[in-house]
């Protein structure tokens, strides 16, 4: 069974408002962010959705930023992006092709 750390936390009326709003990973993990202290040990168990990785991986080919900077700003590792990018490569050159 799953604990909860803070569950009074859910009886806030601001906080269910903005639970029913979680659609994505990046919801998620922004709204986590929010409320909790962000620790490293438990990157392990972060999972990500395909809409979520090629976002910032969009982000990073746009501004130009490096895989270790994008690792220290996400707290992802740095072998993870690297296979997200050998995972979406195809795509993310037909996004760039169509103007996207």
């Amino acid at each position: 069974m799953l604990k909860m750390e803070y569950p009074e936390k859910l009886k806030d009326p601001k906080i269910k408002e903005l639970l029913e709003k979680l659609n994505t990973s990046e919801d998620v993990l922004k709204f986590n962010e929010k409320l909790f202290k962000q620790s490293r040990e438990n990157q392990k168990l972060k999972t990500y959705d395909r809409q979520t990785m090629l976002k910032l991986l969009q982000y990073q080919k746009k501004h130009g930023h490096s895989t270790s900077y994008m690792s220290r700003k996400y707290k992802i590792s740095r072998t993870t992006l690297s296979k997200w990018k050998l995972m979406f490569e195809e795509e993310l050159d037909t996004m760039k092709s169509a103007g996207k």
